[in-house]
This record gives C-alpha cells, sequence and structure tokens, in this order.
C-alpha cells in the first residue's frame, strides 16, 4: 500500500476530489497548510500599497490506496491539478507497511 500526499492549489480541490471519486478512490483527508518552494511566495496589492506574502495558502490532499492503483492515482492529481504555472505544487508517495480500521479491526486491504 501507499501514501500519497499532494499539495495543490486550493481552487483545484474539486476538480481533484470529483475525479478521484469517478475513479474509484473513496477515502481523503484534506489539510488547510501554508508553504513556499521555488516560488518563495509571492507580491500582491492592496490599497496601493505592496507586501509579501511569505508563505501561500495551498492545500495538502492525503489518500491511501493499493499498489497497483498508485499511477492512477497519481495522474488524476496531476491531470486535475496543473495549470503549467509556478506554485502548482508537488506528490510525495510514501509505502504503508499497515492499515487498520478501527471501528472492525480490519486490517490491509480491507481496511482502506
Amino acid at each position: 500500500m501507499k501514501k500519497i500526499e499532494a499539495i495543490i492549489r486550493p481552487f483545484k480541490l474539486d476538480e481533484v476530489h470529483n475525479a478521484l471519486l469517478e475513479a474509484g478512490f473513496a477515502g481523503l483527508t484534506v489539510t488547510e497548510v501554508r508553504g513556499y518552494g521555488r516560488q518563495k511566495g509571492h507580491k500582491e496589492v492592496y490599497r496601493g500599497s505592496e507586501y509579501n506574502i511569505e508563505f501561500v495558502p495551498k492545500l495538502k490532499i492525503e489518500l491511501v490506496c493499493e499498489d497497483e492503483k498508485l499511477e492512477s492515482a497519481i495522474s488524476i492529481i496531476i491531470g486535475s491539478s496543473k495549470t503549467g504555472e509556478v506554485g502548482d505544487g508537488k506528490i510525495f508517495i510514501y509505502s504503508i507497511d499497515e492499515v487498520i480500521r478501527i471501528r472492525t479491526e480490519e486490517s490491509g486491504k480491507s481496511a482502506i
């Protein structure tokens, strides 16, 4: 099993979420995060004054899937969230040793 963490632009959430649902990915966790990468924040103008935003608001999507579905999930996330501009985000992949559903104590693939 693999855990996917994707940092995306906030306005792309609905598109990514709907595409993952259509493909059969059931569970998803979304967290509001702030940070920066190569873009090092950005400048905005408010009432004539320019100021820097060092930590850009993003969303972190987390999901766990079977190894066989990993490539599908990655291509869905990229296809749904890519704008081609700096700041589109990143995807991180982790190996998961075990998953246990607390309510039923199921483990493995059936717990996803």
